[in-house]
């Protein structure tokens, strides 16, 4: 019996639900902690990166028009999905950041969890941040949480996966789209999670992945007009500078970069980050002899 050839996994973007290849052609290597040579990753353009942010765009209404809990059920499923390929994910990462299978591991559970935490908030945000307010006058004042539409990440440069993930979860659960460049050193289990992503239930668009230079795609998107709001959690120090410059142009909600324990509690923050309050006032009608409202 011969000895049979390896098959190279050949890895792609993710962008509006498909699997394109960078419109440049461009690739580059991936190496292990080693130097050893992993994969091909596609070399995302800044043409990837508009066209990512159209279907981003694309995908905002009706993700936003869903119901709460359906987007829970639908976080829920990727969290499924995830438990199904956890091996391939903990080699992927066990790779990618120099972990033992062990650690490795830990960081895909916490990864999986993260998923289902998140799916758990997307019907109980509302009640924390939402809620009626006292007025002097026959009206009802209520305040309700809104997404802010299309948002723009730069993941985490040493937490390939776990970071990812607290970065694309809280976006996407309170209704965003995203536009979300991967670890550039380390960008394979982001392409991977695209694949999850695609058989999860997730609308093409909802969610899209670049790999390649951060500092050469992500200044096109910190001053895309169609792009709400901006997440430097992978930024270094200039990179972060000059993205909120550019984020100033159209005013861009920018959540700037800070040190955070991926492993920790992730806490509401990063839901809230990306919500918007409107407030309504509807008239009570006028008062009974009784005092009820009708």
């Amino acid at each position: 019996m011969s000895e049979r050839l390896s098959v190279f996994k050949t890895y792609k973007l993710f962008v509006g639900g498909k699997f394109p290849r960078s419109e440049s052609g461009r690739v580059y290597e991936v190496t292990d902690s080693k130097g050893k040579w992993l994969a091909n990753a596609p070399l995302s353009s800044r043409k990837d990166a508009r066209d990512a942010v159209v279907a981003a765009r694309k995908a905002t209404g009706g993700w936003a028009g869903a119901t709460a809990y359906n987007r829970g059920q639908i976080l829920y499923r990727v969290a499924e999905m995830l438990e199904g390929r956890r091996d391939q994910f903990v080699a992927e990462v066990a790779d990618a950041e120099g972990l033992s299978k062990s650690k490795a591991a830990a960081q895909v559970d916490a990864a999986i969890d993260r998923w289902v935490w998140y799916a758990g908030w997307t019907d109980k945000i509302a009640q924390i941040v939402g809620g009626a307010n006292p007025v002097a006058g026959p009206y009802f004042n209520l305040s309700t949480p809104e997404p802010t539409g299309v948002v723009a990440v730069v993941a985490p440069q040493e937490s390939s996966f776990l970071g990812l993930v607290s970065v694309i979860a809280p976006v996407i659960a309170v209704g965003n789209t995203v536009v979300v460049i991967a670890s550039e050193k380390a960008p394979l289990p982001a392409l991977s999670l695209g694949e999850v992503l695609a058989t999860s239930d997730v609308p093409g668009g909802v969610v899209n992945i670049l790999s390649g230079k951060a500092a050469e795609i992500s200044p096109s998107l910190a001053a895309h007009q169609d792009v709400n709001a901006i997440d430097l959690a992978g930024a270094d120090a200039e990179l972060s500078k000059a993205l909120q410059i550019a984020a100033a142009d159209n005013l861009k909600r920018v959540l700037r970069p800070q040190a955070v324990d991926w492993s920790a509690d992730p806490g509401t923050d990063r839901m809230t980050a990306f919500l918007e309050t409107k407030t309504v006032w509807h008239p009570t009608g006028s008062l009974g002899a009784g005092g009820s409202a009708y």
